[in-house]
């Protein structure tokens, strides 16, 4: 019966070796060899500092920028907190919220009864999606075009330039990846 302990307890021991280090400390060197950009959290320098990730979204408030969709995560962007509202369908609260949304977009947009895309109203299931659909982008444009002083036809085009089709082909939506777009606006000059 001893015997049989011993063993139970390094197989355990061994298994525990394999499956918590182990594997682990193998994935993560494949990973960092084969792709280390991404092992390194995609991170996107501009004038030699870091500014963001390319995965996870951050908030941009100025009227000048692109604004991401709206986070529940944490106070909005927490990458240690990411969650959605958890509000049901029928929430009253949650009705409250997406109004609230509508009817500011509509004061900083001036656009009256026009359909708002819905991702700039609801937030994503982990609050930290980095990218909105090309609608909202261009639903947009007009906004940062006055406020920096471009023509509508610049801003498109840098959103056109900025699109990212459906990932192989087929999976997925087309998108907008607000941080790069907003780092193209800004190489274009300050508002």
């Amino acid at each position: 019966m001893l015997v049989r302990s011993i063993r139970v307890l390094l197989f355990f021991i061994l298994m525990s070796a394999v499956t918590g280090l182990v594997y682990p400390l193998l994935v993560g060197f494949i990973g960092g060899v084969a792709f280390p950009y991404e092992a390194q959290g995609s991170l996107i320098s501009h004038d030699g500092k870091i500014v963001g990730s390319e995965i996870i979204g951050q908030k941009f408030s100025g009227m000048a920028y692109f604004h991401s969709r709206p986070s529940h995560a944490g106070k909005g962007y927490d990458a240690n907190m990411s969650s959605g509202s958890n509000y049901g369908l029928t929430s009253k609260n949650l009705r409250k919220l997406y109004e609230d949304r509508v009817a500011a977009l509509k004061r900083q947009h001036g656009r009256g009864e026009e359909p708002i895309p819905a991702d700039l109203v609801a937030a994503s299931g982990s609050g930290l999606d980095p990218h909105i659909t090309p609608q909202a982008a261009q639903y947009q444009a007009a906004r940062v075009a006055r406020v920096r002083g471009l023509s509508e036809r610049v801003v498109n085009d840098l959103i056109a330039q900025h699109t990212e089709g459906r990932t192989l082909g087929f999976l997925g939506m087309p998108r907008v990846n607000v941080l790069k777009l907003n780092l193209a606006l800004d190489a274009l000059g300050q508002p």
